[in-house]
């Protein structure tokens, strides 16, 4: 008899007891702040509009659901329902190919603190981090702070397309891809990728914060400069670990948000989506400030044992599920 697929875990069992101990880690972190734990749906109606992330589909009576990219648009409903803070520790999914840093099915921490402002979840980041994996303090830095220092170029100002475009074309690597792009966010996305990342020191978790008025994703914009968003992102380790904002809670500008999303998808030849009715019902309902951030727990995994790719500490990555 021929065996030709591999039956055993892509995780070796030592490593699944760590991923045990961190999860339980996570759970007593959150009970000690009185944070409910919360399951929502891993199917829903709805999809994500973000132009850079697409669902999983699956059919169900004649109806198609989409598996979730994320649990945040049922928890924001669960917040407008008067669930105060809330996390949740599941599955999401991304129709991604497998990878080093991804596989398409993967466990996500996602928490909503309400009352937080931007710098009040980036402190509480950084007490999980110390507390689940001895990390050192985590540092903050703006979007702007970064550009300007690992490329000489100011991410907001008038010229920045021009001034990006040719700073990314010293990089010969970069060159033709940067010569020939035409939108600014595109080149933001590309820099922070290949120049920024790969200079932030890996034994240090960085927060950057600011991200650009067109990058907000679901993230108010700063009242005292309209040209950034309370929106930041986390890094450590080498890789992206997670995203928060300061959380839009204004349902007519939450509707103009799917449509621009709708408008970007359309420009990159990616069908429309039709944005969450029952959320913007939840936001005219009313949701309460706060601020919330969706953090991979993977790759957190990842960090704490050294590992360099997710399926080490997976029970079964895709090519085994």
């Amino acid at each position: 008899m021929q065996h030709f697929l591999n039956w055993q875990p892509s995780a070796r069992l030592d490593t699944l007891k760590t991923r045990a101990a961190l999860l339980a880690e996570i759970r007593a972190f959150f009970a000690a702040r009185n944070v409910l734990e919360v399951d929502t749906p891993l199917l829903g109606q709805c999809g994500v509009t973000d132009p850079h992330l697409d669902n999983l589909t699956t059919e169900l009576f004649g109806t198609t659901y989409y598996l979730q990219t994320s649990p945040e648009y049922a928890m924001k409903r669960l917040l407008a329902a008067g669930s105060g803070c809330i996390y949740q520790l599941g599955k999401v999914f991304r129709a991604d190919e497998q990878s080093a840093r991804h596989n398409p099915e993967f466990t996500m921490l996602e928490w909503y603190r309400v009352g937080f402002a931007m710098q009040d979840l980036i402190a509480e980041v950084g007490a999980l981090l110390q507390k689940t994996v001895q990390a050192p303090p985590l540092q903050q830095v703006t979007y702007q702070q970064l550009f300007g220092k690992l490329l000489g170029v100011d991410p907001l100002a008038s010229d920045a397309f021009e001034s990006l475009q040719s700073a990314l074309a010293e990089h010969s690597e970069l060159r033709d891809w940067a010569l020939a792009e035409s939108e600014l966010d595109i080149l933001l996305d590309g820099a922070m990728a290949f120049v920024i990342e790969p200079q932030l020191d890996p034994k240090t978790p960085w927060a950057i914060t600011h991200y650009p008025a067109s990058q907000a994703a679901l993230a108010q914009l700063d009242s005292n400069d309209e040209r950034v968003a309370l929106r930041f992102e986390v890094f450590y380790g080498g890789l992206e670990l997670a995203n928060g904002y300061q959380e839009l809670t204004d349902a007519q500008q939450q509707a103009q948000r799917f449509h621009a999303d709708n408008e970007r998808r359309s420009a990159l030849g990616k069908p429309p989506r039709t944005g969450d009715q029952r959320l913007l019902e939840a936001l005219e309902y009313g949701m309460p400030n706060c601020s919330g951030i969706a953090l991979g727990f993977d790759r957190l995994l990842m960090i704490a044992l050294q590992k360099q790719h997710i399926s080490e500490v997976l029970p079964f990555a895709i090519d085994r599920a």
